[in-house]
C-alpha cells in the first residue's frame, strides 16, 4: 500500500514538515491514480456492507488540517458510494457554552459509533491540543486553578497522555481509529483562499479571520509536528498525506481504509443451526403465497381470451 510511507511510527520521531506536500516523490500516472481509486471505492462499498453486518468492530476516522486543505470535499467524495446508514459525519467547529462545560473529550465520546458504523470526525479531539495552544486559549478555560495553574508544557503533555488513553481504550473496546493529517503547502492554502473569494459558490466557505489564522500557517504545523509524533501509536496510527493534489490524496485516503477495515476481518453472520431449519420451511411458504397470488391473474387472462 503506497499510504504506508505516509505511516507516522510510534516512537520514531518524524519531521512532517519535511514530508512531501504532492505526489512527485512517488513518480505516479495521475490517470491510473484515478483508475484505481474508482476502483477502490467500490470496494469500500462491499467491505462496508460486510462490516455493517458484523457489527463486531467501531472504525473512526479521525481527519485534520489547515484551512483549506480539503477536508470536507474528501470526505464528500470518498464516502459517496457508501450506504449511508453505517457512516456517520461530525464536524468539529468551536465549542459551544455546554460542551465548554464539560470535559474536552466528552463531545467526542458522545458520537462514537455503534460497532459495525463508520464515524468520520472532521476535525476532532485534536483541535484542543492543537488550536487551543496557537491560540492561547487555555488561559480563558473555566477550571480549577490546580488544573489551569501548571505550565502549559505540563498541560499539554498531560492532554497526549489523555488522548492515547482515551483511543486505546476504545481499541480495547473494539473501535480501530485512523487519524489522517492533510499536508498541504502555504502556497496551495493561498490559491484554495483565493478561489473561495473568486467562485462566488464558494463565498459562504471564506472567513477574513481565514488570513488570520494564515499568518500562523507556520505556528501550526509546527505544533501539529509534536502532537502528532506524541499521539502516533501502533495501535491508533497518524497518516500524513501530501494534499496538495486532491486526485491522489483521496486515493490514499481510501487505501488507509480498506487496510483498516480488512484488518478488522468482517464476516456476514451466520446463522444459528436452528433458524437455518427453518429456512427452507419459509422459503416454501412465501412461495406458495406468491403461486396463490399468480393463480387469479391466471384465470382473469383466461376469461378474458373467452370474452
Amino acid at each position: 500500500m503506497k499510504a504506508d510511507k505516509y505511516l507516522i511510527k510510534e516512537g520514531k520521531k518524524t519531521d512532517i514538515r519535511k514530508l512531501p506536500t504532492n505526489s512527485k516523490a512517488d513518480n505516479v500516472d495521475k490517470e491510473d491514480i484515478i483508475a484505481k481509486y474508482e476502483a477502490n471505492k467500490l470496494e469500500l462499498a462491499q467491505l462496508q456492507d460486510k462490516f455493517y453486518a458484523d457489527g463486531r468492530e467501531g472504525l473512526i476516522l479521525v481527519i485534520q488540517a489547515l484551512d483549506a486543505s480539503g477536508k470536507d470535499s474528501s470526505i464528500k467524495n470518498v464516502f459517496s458510494g457508501i450506504n449511508p446508514a453505517g457512516v456517520k459525519v461530525y464536524s468539529y467547529k468551536a465549542p459551544s457554552s455546554d460542551e465548554l462545560a464539560h470535559d474536552y473529550l466528552w463531545r467526542i465520546h458522545k458520537n462514537v459509533p455503534a460497532r459495525g458504523e463508520i464515524a468520520v470526525f472532521n476535525r476532532s479531539h485534536y483541535e484542543d491540543l492543537v488550536t487551543v495552544q496557537v491560540e492561547n486559549i487555555k488561559p480563558h478555560y473555566h477550571m480549577a486553578d490546580r488544573n489551569i495553574g501548571k505550565d502549559d508544557k505540563k498541560f499539554f503533555e498531560e492532554r497526549y497522555a489523555q488522548v492515547n488513553s482515551f483511543e486505546n481504550y476504545l481499541y480495547e473496546n473494539s473501535y480501530h481509529i485512523v487519524k489522517i493529517f492533510l499536508h498541504i503547502s502555504k502556497e496551495e492554502q493561498t490559491e484554495q483562499l483565493l478561489e473561495r473569494i473568486e467562485i462566488p459558490e464558494k463565498n459562504w466557505k471564506f472567513r477574513a479571520d481565514d488570513l488570520k489564522v494564515r499568518d500562523k500557517f507556520d505556528a501550526y504545523l509546527d505544533c501539529f509536528n509534536e502532537v502528532i509524533n506524541k499521539t502516533s501509536t501502533k495501535n491508533c496510527p497518524w497518516y500524513v498525506l501530501p494534499g496538495d493534489q486532491r486526485w491522489y490524496t483521496r486515493y490514499l485516503i481510501t487505501e488507509i481504509l480498506l487496510d483498516a477495515m480488512k484488518d478488522c476481518k468482517p464476516e456476514y453472520p451466520e446463522l444459528p443451526e436452528e433458524d437455518k431449519a427453518q429456512l427452507e420451511s419459509c422459503r416454501k411458504e412465501l412461495k406458495a403465497a406468491l403461486e396463490a397470488k399468480e393463480e387469479p391473474k391466471k384465470k382473469s387472462k383466461k376469461k378474458s381470451k373467452k370474452d
